[in-house]
């Protein structure tokens, strides 16, 4: 007869995968607690101690590593016969078997890294290369989701060898990722180690990617806990995704209700408001043209009165929230092409590392968390800011660093009144913030301005006191600040500095 190897710690239909094996002739061969949960639903098995002669041993870590067992898997019938008879093996042509769960052990903040190690299988991972090496004559089955697969072509005798290379080639990124994440767990005090290995598994097939002749698909971080649940609309596109996450970026550490529009990874109004409606109408009043079928992204539970406004005011492709009142799906059927979404956990999965592809590799960062303190900064002016042009010069640090350079935000009561972005000069920047802000109606009184590196000459400083610019928030260091301050003061402005920089390309 046949063999099959069934040792799993996902239980999840295998023991409708071993009734099928079973009635097609395969004489199932086991450990442990599946071999119990097989014969406990009467499918008989035979158990790796009895069919090798040698019993567990180390509480159970020493079971499948024999040579009968990895002869039987290894071994090639057309070539390695005589070997086969003199060592008394037998082919074991179907092996299956997934790992012990290492990836939801660790994610138990109480887990020990004595807990943590033991949770590392040996004989499983084992089992699985040497089927996957030996795929000729092997099937090697990792996943419960391909059990329905399997049965199949077991009861129409179609494994053919092309099934065969495709299970094994998930079976190495199933062991590949395996290692990552236990690389990944045991480098943890190893910021930048000689060897990167990342893991993602695919989540969803997209209809495109950034542009529609882009095939495109998106990857979840088996490490990163954020959960977003989509209560309607169509499904998320990857300018959408890339979009979304933008957002909810740009609300990190904000407290107090607080929106953020994006557009094109953005954002084109971000605000701070006594309500999430006060927030959001503030946010959206810095730039109603760029927050048509933008992003919104809320960081309290959206209520149906916000919901209401802003279906009132704008087309939106997303909006998303950390929760939604019972009424506000009602309101969202209004726009059935609204994308809304809940997220949770978002502020504990923020990543730790960027990462960026290039031509010839990666490269990776520190993800800038850099946040102000009081007393983080210098007063370069003969005029100190006052306290509500401090406040506004917090808020507005905050947005700069989540606009991409060169950047400039332009802020009134904790709202942006214009916005510069992306420009390949600075003041152009200050310029394109001034003329959104205007252009919108935002430039009757004074604000305060945040650049997100400094500014190598007066020329920005000017152009900003022109357009009602009061204070001025930038890391300094150029050659040229003392002609940058001169400038501030000769205009009135007062101007403090950061010493850092948040460059976003």
């Amino acid at each position: 007869m046949p063999k099959a190897l069934i040792s799993v710690t996902d239980k999840t239909g295998v023991v409708e995968l071993a009734r099928t094996l079973t009635k097609n002739g395969y004489d199932v061969l086991s450990t442990g607690g599946t071999g119990r949960l097989l014969q406990d639903n009467d499918i008989p098995t035979t158990e790796i101690a009895e069919f090798t002669g040698s019993p567990e041993m180390l509480g159970g870590r020493v079971k499948t590593l024999h040579p009968r067992v990895f002869g039987g898997i290894l071994g090639r019938p057309n070539l390695d016969g005589d070997e086969f008879r003199t060592h008394e093996l037998e082919p074991i042509s179907i092996v299956v078997v997934n790992l012990y769960e290492f990836e939801k052990t660790i994610r138990d903040a109480g887990t020990t890294q004595e807990e943590a190690i033991e949770q590392i299988d040996i004989g499983g991972v084992s089992l699985i290369r040497a089927a996957a090496k030996n795929h000729e004559h092997v099937l090697v089955v990792v996943d419960p989701n391909d059990y329905d697969a399997v049965c199949t072509r077991v009861v129409k005798g179609q494994i053919d060898a092309s099934f065969r290379e495709l299970m094994a080639a998930r079976a190495f990124r199933h062991t590949a990722a395996y290692d990552a994440e236990i690389a990944r767990y045991l480098s943890s005090n190893e910021k930048f180690p000689e060897q990167l290995t990342l893991t993602y598994r695919r989540d969803a097939l997209m209809r495109y990617g950034e542009n529609p002749h882009q095939d495109a698909a998106h990857y979840r971080d088996s490490a990163q806990t954020t959960e977003m649940t989509q209560l309607q609309g169509k499904a998320m596109s990857y300018n959408n995704i890339a979009d979304t996450d933008a957002a909810l970026q740009c609300l990190h550490g904000l407290t107090a209700p607080a929106c953020a529009i994006v557009k094109h990874a953005n954002p084109c109004g971000l605000a701070v408001g006594s309500s999430l409606q006060d927030a959001y109408e503030k946010a959206f009043r810095t730039d109603p043209t760029s927050a048509f079928g933008g992003i919104i992204a809320f960081n309290q539970e959206l209520d149906a009165d916000t919901l209401a406004q802003i279906l009132d005011n704008q087309f939106a492709e997303v909006i998303v929230a950390p929760s939604i009142d019972a009424n506000a799906p009602t309101i969202a059927k209004r726009s059935k092409s609204l994308r809304l979404l809940t997220v949770t956990d978002r502020e504990a999965s923020k990543s730790k590392l960027s990462v960026t592809t290039v031509s010839n590799g990666a490269l990776v960062q520190d993800v800038d968390t850099a946040e102000l303190d009081d007393g983080d900064w210098s007063v370069l002016t003969e005029r100190e800011p006052t306290e509500e042009e401090i406040e506004d010069l917090r808020f507005a640090w905050h947005v700069v660093k989540h606009v991409k350079s060169n950047a400039i935000v332009f802020v009134r009561d904790s709202t942006t009144v214009g916005i510069g972005a992306g420009q390949p000069n600075r003041v152009m920047s200050v310029r394109i913030a001034s003329i959104r802000m205007n252009e919108e109606g935002l430039g009757d009184a004074g604000c305060v301005m945040a650049s997100d590196a400094f500014f190598p000459f007066r020329d920005g400083v000017d152009h900003a006191a022109d357009a009602g610019v009061t204070a001025v928030i930038q890391p300094a260091g150029s050659i040229r600040d003392d002609e940058v301050i001169k400038a501030c003061n000769e205009r009135g402005l007062a101007m403090v500095a950061t010493g850092i920089r948040h460059f976003r390309h």
